[in-house]
């Protein structure tokens, strides 16, 4: 469990875009899993994909649960954390850089419908594959991949508007 650790938290993270939901749910998660780890079946897919689908869908539970409560959410609240580090050192400007770009990112992706967040979190941050998502998502590749094609649109028209323009 330790070494997925890291991958719930970006996941819950990269969903909600609060540093303290995050901890939270992905606490929540490793208890799902202590629970139902039993019903896991290494025949249907990796342990990693089947992880992403209880994270998953403990995410779908939160958001349905709280819709109502994430609308007075304060993204002042999110603290910004970038998913690769070039090297342990960087300077003072790179680093205010890199944490404004993340924060940036992460509105974008607040901004975006929970369908298409979710694909592009999995595909474009977490590195899944198509056949992997659609396990964890249940859904045809062909959903797959609509939904990342339209998030990424949708996701680079938000930036556009926010005056992130690509490197």
């Amino acid at each position: 469990m330790r070494r997925h650790t890291r991958r719930v938290y970006n996941i819950c993270y990269r969903f909600t875009g609060n540093a303290a939901a995050a901890e939270d749910l992905s606490q929540e998660v490793f208890l799902r899993v202590y629970r139902t780890v039993g019903t896991y079946q290494p025949a249907q897919g990796a342990f990693a994909t089947w992880l992403t689908r209880v994270t998953r869908n403990l995410l779908v539970d939160h958001y349905r649960r709280g819709r109502r409560d994430r609308l007075t959410d304060s993204m002042d609240d999110a603290m910004p954390l970038l998913e690769s580090l070039q090297s342990t050192v960087r300077a003072p400007d790179r680093q205010a850089q890199d944490a404004e770009l993340s924060e940036q990112l992460q509105r974008g992706l607040a901004r975006l419908s929970p369908e298409l967040r979710e694909a592009v979190i999995l595909r474009d941050l977490q590195g899944l594959e198509y056949g992997e998502i659609q396990a964890v998502l249940q859904v045809p590749e062909g959903t797959v991949k609509s939904r990342i094609n339209r998030g990424r649109i949708e996701l680079a028209r938000t930036l556009a508007g926010m005056g992130v323009r690509p490197a």
